[in-house]
């Protein structure tokens, strides 16, 4: 853990002196191409803050190609301030083309900034599953009767012999003799012992 730590605190403190220097070496060329006062120390602040951002987009593992553009141009923009204050140009007499490049670059920090932080990083479309279609028929089907509504198929009247019959008409004589009505489909199934198909098949032949 230590050790980590001990690493950590290595690359911080390298990486602060780094920062430093560069910040100065930029606030510097500012200050020689006429940008006095607090926009002198503003145009290293731009400078810092376009990195972070571009690497940030760099980290994110998307849209990498505008990261990588963004990165190089904020990098060239502080090794250019570290070379040209290293003894190479006279900050006394900054020539025309460098004071132009320095008052145009709040613009392009300002437009790589926006861009990074505000444009939606492209990424893969995952390819939606097919969702299941459900044909359905133009007409709708005719439901059929249920189950239960179908007619009853009639069965067929049972055989009734002769001799039934002659014996049955006997009992309704005899019933309609003491009652004087005719007998009924019950009476005589009661009369005969038979059951009641049989009694009504009776009933119709007499």
């Amino acid at each position: 853990m230590r050790a980590h730590l001990a690493r950590v605190d290595a690359v911080l403190v390298q990486a602060v002196i780094a920062a430093a220097l560069s910040f100065a070496h930029l606030h510097d060329l500012a200050s020689a191409a006429g940008q006095d006062g607090w926009k002198a120390w503003a145009y290293p602040v731009s400078v810092d803050l376009l990195l972070v951002a571009a690497w940030k987009r760099l980290r994110s593992g998307s849209s990498r190609t505008a990261g990588w553009c963004w990165f190089v141009v904020a990098l060239v923009a502080s090794l250019g301030a570290n070379v040209a204050t290293a003894g190479l140009l006279d900050l006394a007499d900054v020539p025309d083309w460098l004071r132009i490049l320095v008052a145009g670059w709040p613009a392009v920090a300002f437009l790589g900034g926006t861009l990074l932080a505000h444009t939606t990083p492209a990424r893969g479309i995952a390819s939606a599953p097919a969702a299941e279609v459900v044909s359905v028929s133009a007409e709708p089907e005719t439901a059929g009767p249920p189950a239960d509504s179908e007619p009853e198929l009639k069965r067929p009247a049972p055989h009734v012999p002769a001799a039934l019959v002659n014996h049955a008409r006997k009992l309704a004589d005899d019933h309609r003799a003491r009652t004087g009505s005719p007998i009924d489909t019950d009476t005589l199934r009661a009369r005969l012992g038979v059951p009641a198909p049989l009694a009504d098949a009776i009933v119709s032949r007499l």
